[in-house]
C-alpha cells in the first residue's frame, strides 16, 4: 500500500467519522432499555427455574455487549461531539460493564498505536510470541504462554482476571484524574453490588449477574481474539510497521449473522474502527460497503472464525499465524535436516 494510497482510504473515511446525536441516544434507548428489561425477566423466571432464567440472562448478556460497545465509543471520543457527554455516559457504562473509563481509555489508545507492532507488544493486546522468541524462551515461560493461550483459561478464566481483579486497580504512573476515575468507578461498583445484594440476595443476584458477567465476558474476548488472531495477520518490527497496514490487514472483517452483528455493535467491521476510532459503531457498515479497498481486506465468518483457536505463535519468516504443533513438526524437520548436513 502506497503513501498516496494511504492518504487517500483516510479521506475516504473522514466523512463518517461524525458521530449523530439523535443516533447516539437511540442506541442507549435500544441497548440499556432491554438490557434491565431482560435482567428483571431474569430475576422473575429464576423464582421458577434457574434454566428458564437462562434464556433472557443469554440475551441480557448480548446488550451487555452492545453497552461495553458504547462504553468503547465514548473512550475514543465518537460517541457524542461533546467530550464531557462522552465522559459522563462512558464512565456509567463503565460500572455496568466493570471498566474504568480513564484506565482502560489509555491503555486501548496505547493498542491502536501500537498493534502489529513487534516492537510495542504488551499493553492492551493478547501475549503474542513469535516462534523464535517461543523456541528460545526458557521452559517456564513457553509453559505459562501455553497455559495462558489455552481456551479455557482465556475464555474461561480470562474474564474474571481482566474485569475483577486488573481493571479494579491503577497502573504504575497513571494521572490523577485516571486515578480518581478508576476509584469513582469502584465505589459506585461496590455500592450498586451491595444495593442489589440487600434488595434480591447474594445467591439470587450472583446467578443472575454472575452468568451474565460470564457470558458476555467470554464473547467480548473472543471478538477480540478473533479479529487479531487470524492466518494472515499483520505483524512488523517497528522500523516497517505501518498503521495503515496494520489497520487494514491486521484487523479481520468479522461478518457476523445480523442479529449477531447488532448485538455486537459492529464491532466486525474492525478494520474500519481500527482505520479510523472517531468513526462511530453506528456508522462502521457504511463506511465499510461505501469504501471500495476496505471490502477486501481478511474476512472471518462465524464458521471460519473457529480455526482461530489452534492460533498460537506468530512465524515471522511466512508472516503467518502457527499451532503449537506446527512449530514441533517444523523444530523436527530442522533437526532432521541438520543431522543429514553434519553427515
Amino acid at each position: 500500500m502506497t503513501l498516496q494510497n494511504t492518504k487517500n482510504l483516510k479521506k475516504q473515511v473522514a466523512p463518517y467519522e461524525k458521530s449523530t446525536t439523535k443516533d447516539s441516544v437511540l442506541q442507549i434507548i435500544n441497548t440499556l432499555v432491554p438490557f434491565f428489561a431482560l435482567w428483571y425477566l431474569a430475576y422473575i423466571s429464576l423464582s421458577v427455574s434457574y434454566w428458564l432464567a437462562l434464556l433472557p440472562i443469554i440475551f441480557a448478556a448480548g446488550f451487555l455487549i452492545r453497552t461495553f460497545i458504547i462504553f468503547h465509543d465514548c473512550t475514543h471520543h465518537s460517541f457524542f461531539k461533546s467530550r464531557r457527554a462522552n465522559r459522563i455516559v462512558g464512565t456509567l457504562t463503565g460500572v455496568l460493564t466493570l471498566f474504568p473509563f480513564d484506565q482502560w481509555g489509555h491503555e486501548h489508545s496505547v493498542h491502536h498505536a501500537t498493534s502489529g507492532n513487534l516492537d510495542k507488544r504488551g499493553t492492551g493486546d493478547i501475549w503474542t510470541l513469535t516462534v523464535e522468541e517461543y523456541l528460545a524462551a526458557p521452559l517456564k515461560t513457553r509453559l505459562w504462554y501455553r497455559f495462558y493461550r489455552n481456551p479455557l483459561v482465556m475464555f474461561g478464566l480470562g474474564p474474571i482476571f481482566q474485569f475483577l481483579l486488573k481493571n479494579r486497580f491503577n497502573r504504575k504512573g497513571a494521572r490523577k484524574k485516571e486515578v480518581l476515575n478508576t476509584y469513582l468507578t469502584n465505589v459506585i461498583l461496590v455500592a450498586l453490588i451491595g444495593l442489589l445484594c440487600w434488595a434480591l440476595g447474594w445467591q439470587t443476584f450472583l446467578l443472575i449477574q454472575g452468568s451474565i458477567f460470564m457470558i458476555s465476558g467470554a464473547a467480548g474476548i473472543w471478538l477480540f481474539y478473533v479479529q487479531h488472531t487470524f492466518e494472515d495477520s499483520y505483524f512488523e518490527e517497528d522500523k516497517d510497521w505501518e498503521y495503515v497496514k496494520a489497520a487494514v490487514e491486521g484487523s479481520s472483517f468479522y461478518k457476523l449473522p445480523k442479529l449477531m452483528q447488532w448485538l455486537t455493535g459492529n464491532i466486525g467491521f474492525h478494520h474500519v474502527h481500527h482505520l479510523s476510532p472517531r468513526v462511530p459503531n453506528y456508522k462502521l457498515e457504511e463506511a465499510h460497503n461505501n469504501t471500495l479497498p476496505l471490502q477486501h481486506v481478511p474476512t472471518v465468518t462465524l464458521a471460519t472464525s473457529l480455526r482461530s483457536l489452534r492460533f498460537r505463535l506468530w512465524d515471522e519468516e511466512r508472516k503467518n499465524f502457527v499451532s503449537f504443533k506446527d512449530v514441533k513438526e517444523l523444530a523436527k524437520k530442522n533437526m532432521t535436516l541438520q543431522v543429514k548436513t553434519e553427515r
